[in-house]
Order: structure tokens, then sequence, then C-alpha cells
């Protein structure tokens, strides 16, 4: 069914948070930080067992998650936690993205505060066309609340001509398909894959195969 909405996941589809990661761990922890694969995992599952929790800011989490897994100095885990949004976009993100809303509303939902918008949209370079993020739904991803959040505030129907696009099968894509969604996968560098009905490298592939020059 040809897309009338696209949601996506931002931190990890949209933003490169572990590059991001580690830029901003080379710079609170100047004597070094290897941030190795099972390093950065272990961060995304500490914060996914944070979220797992009663409601916290993403800030939160983001900084007892380096606290817990890097023994980092809470005002430096804090910092990064502030700053988290101003991770380099993937380089394919924002002509993707300004592709992808010429053919339909491009929409983040996101584990994120508010105030992590604005440091990924002036990265882009435009706004989306409408931002929910964890801070709005008072529950972090994969929880069902996320989504039916998202339809009430939009008038949506579960059906397949809401398409959410994401690098991150356990966080987004299984729930997805359980709702009836059309699911699809990006194939980052750090991914966690997972039953898709579509997969793309890139942002610009996806705009590729619906049909916008």
């Amino acid at each position: 069914m040809h897309p009338t909405l696209f949601t996506f996941d931002i931190f990890g589809t949209v933003l490169d948070w572990r590059t991001g990661m580690r830029d901003a761990l080379a710079r609170a922890k100047p004597d070094g930080v290897d941030l190795t694969d099972d390093l950065f995992n272990r961060i995304v599952d500490t914060q996914g067992a944070l979220e797992s929790r009663a409601f916290r800011p993403y800030t939160e989490i983001v900084a007892e998650s380096l606290i817990e897994v890097v023994g980092l100095d809470p005002a430096a885990a804090k910092a990064i936690g502030d700053d988290v949004g101003k991770g380099a976009l993937y380089s394919d993100a924002s002509e993707g993205l300004a592709r992808l809303m010429r053919v339909a509303p491009c929409v983040a939902m996101t584990n994120s505060d508010r105030a992590h918008r604005p440091q990924v949209e002036a990265q882009l370079g435009f706004a989306l066309s409408d931002w929910y993020c964890a801070e709005d739904t008072r529950v972090y991803k994969p929880a069902h609340e996320f989504w039916h959040h998202v339809a009430r505030k939009r008038g949506l129907r579960f059906d397949k001509s809401w398409w959410h696009v994401s690098a991150y099968a356990d966080y987004d894509l299984d729930v997805v398909r359980s709702l009836g969604l059309t699911a699809v996968f990006i194939k980052r560098p750090h991914r966690r894959p997972g039953g898709a009905d579509y997969e793309f490298r890139t942002l610009l592939e996806l705009a590729d195969y619906v049909g916008h020059p």
C-alpha cells in the first residue's frame, strides 16, 4: 500500500548515535574510552532496562547508563544526555527525509526529550512534519502505548498505509508488524534486524523506491 504517513525512529536511524556517543565520550574523558560494539550494546541495553521502569526523562537515562556502564563522572554524563541530539546525522538523512516529505508527512517517534528536537532539526536544516517523544507519551518504545498515542493525536488507523522506518526490530519493527503497519528496516552500521516488509540501506533508497526524485 502506498504510504500516507512515514514515522521514524531517530536515534540510530536518522542520527548516528554510536558515532555521536564515541565523540562525546572522547571529549568528556580525554584519557580514552574504547567504545567497542560490545560496550555500546551494553549502554543501549542499560538504557532499555531503565526505560522499562517508571518514567524518567531521557537525559537522565542517558546519564545513568554512562555512569553505570562507563564509569563517567555524573556531571559529564548529564552534559552528554543534555546534548545527545547534537550527534552527527547519517549522511543520507537530510536529503532522504526532504525527499520523503514530498511523498507523505514525516513524523518522528523517538525515545528522547522535547529538548532534543531542535538539536536534530537544526542539523537537518528543516522541521519534520511532527515530533512525538517519550516526554510526550510518558512511555518508551517498544511500549504499544507510544503508537496508540500517535494514532490518537493524528486521528490515524493502524493499517499498511502507515510506514514506520527504523534500524531496530526490538524497539520498533516487532511492534509495528503486530499493529498491522508497514515495517521498513534501514540497515545502519549499528542495527538489530528482525522481520520487515521492506529493507533498504539508506533513506535515499527508500525515497527512490516510493518514487520521488
